[in-house]
């Protein structure tokens, strides 16, 4: 049973499960709230809907920055377990905030305040700092590629789950929708509190302790700061294109409806699946590096073709080609704890966030900014 409670696992599927329902609450809320200040043109209610959740998010971007040093300072002494209990309290007080917007008068704006609440408090990027702290930390040098992809197929599961759901609870109740995000958020919430256990103690204990100048001498930084330059750039170009498909989908010549929208991000969700199941068929024979340029190279086709989508086959054809896109993220962290000892992790997991995060915002940026060319 203790070794069951160490796994991150659950906390994963249960909070995925949760912000898959709000994001699709948030998003057809903005969305159908576009519409009417627009008196139903959908171009231009496209255009003010992605210009408020790019304010959103770099709104939580920003605040997330400014809570990097006293998160990682906590972390440092508690455990990386501080990571996922703050973040995911932080999106529990922002999906209050679209409570109070559904059932008060408020203008759209105040949903700016929940971002700044879920920013303040790690966001998503310190979450999933924290899962990747805690999957590593509980997990042998040799297999920490494989157990970092089983953590994105955890992931991937309950994104088909969520996306399937969401659309069909969305069409029964937008409040419906909200509550049962609000419930599921609660529920990872004490789990993680109150079930979920910290390894590192464990670790700690069997291995030794470095001094600052063995530390230094272990860490390749090189291949360190070329493995952050490859995440940096991946993310940069992940977010951009995910932002803009997000939207894309509701507006005419596709025109979805909610349950459409499910559908969608359902296929996203499952390019963890076929991601994992490629590293685990194809991972002693091709290894991290060629793992990672299939994935590259699987996300960019399948993009290129995305361009493309003036019907629904053909998106759902290039999420088919994009089946190893989630590939190299996990295996890109997986390579770089390879090259850490386990106390170098809060100093540069820390220097990493604040990198991605600055991708992060500039990615919101590419993606709003090339609604003009659509």
């Amino acid at each position: 049973m203790g070794d069951i409670l160490t796994l991150v696992e659950p906390v994963v599927v249960i909070n995925k499960l949760g912000t898959s329902f709000f994001e699709m609450a948030l998003t057809q809320t903005v969305y159908n709230q576009s519409l009417k200040a627009t008196a139903g043109d959908s171009d231009r209610a496209q255009a003010l809907s992605s210009r408020f959740l790019l304010i959103q998010s770099v709104l939580s971007s920003v605040a997330a920055m400014l809570s990097i040093i006293p998160l990682s300072r906590m972390a440092d002494r508690y455990g990386p377990k501080v990571f996922l209990v703050a973040s995911q309290m932080g999106s529990v007080l922002g999906m209050f905030m679209l409570v109070i917007f559904m059932y008060c008068e408020v203008p759209l704006e105040f949903l700016y305040l929940g971002s700044l609440l879920h920013g303040l408090s790690g966001g998503g990027p310190m979450f999933w700092a924290g899962v990747a702290a805690l999957a590593s930390l509980s997990s042998e040098q040799g297999k920490r590629t494989l157990k970092l992809n089983i953590v994105d197929f955890c992931f991937g599961i309950a994104g088909v789950v969520g996306g399937l759901l969401s659309g069909y609870l969305y069409q029964m109740g937008p409040s419906i929708l909200l509550l049962t995000a609000i419930l599921v958020s609660i529920v990872a919430l004490l789990y993680s509190v109150f079930a979920l256990t910290d390894s590192r103690r464990s670790l700690s204990e069997s291995e030794p302790l470095l001094s600052e100048s063995e530390s230094g001498k272990m860490m390749d930084r090189v291949s360190i700061g070329m493995l952050m330059t490859t995440m940096m750039l991946f993310m940069l170009g992940m977010v951009g294109a995910e932002n803009v498909l997000q939207l894309y989908v509701l507006k005419p010549p596709l025109s979805w409806d909610s349950v459409w929208a499910g559908y969608g991000r359902a296929a996203t969700s499952a390019m963890y699946l076929s991601s994992f199941f490629g590293v685990l068929s194809l991972f002693s024979v091709l290894g991290d590096t060629a793992l990672t340029l299939l994935g590259i190279v699987s996300n960019c086709t399948g993009m290129a073709i995305m361009a493309f989508a003036i019907e629904s086959w053909v998106y759902f054809l290039a999420r088919g080609i994009m089946m190893f896109a989630c590939v190299p993220m996990p295996t890109l962290r997986a390579m770089l704890s390879k090259n850490l000892h386990p106390q170098q992790y809060g100093k540069v997991t820390t220097a990493l966030k604040q990198k991605l995060k600055m991708c992060f915002i500039r990615g919101e940026f590419l993606g709003c900014s090339s609604w003009f060319w659509l």
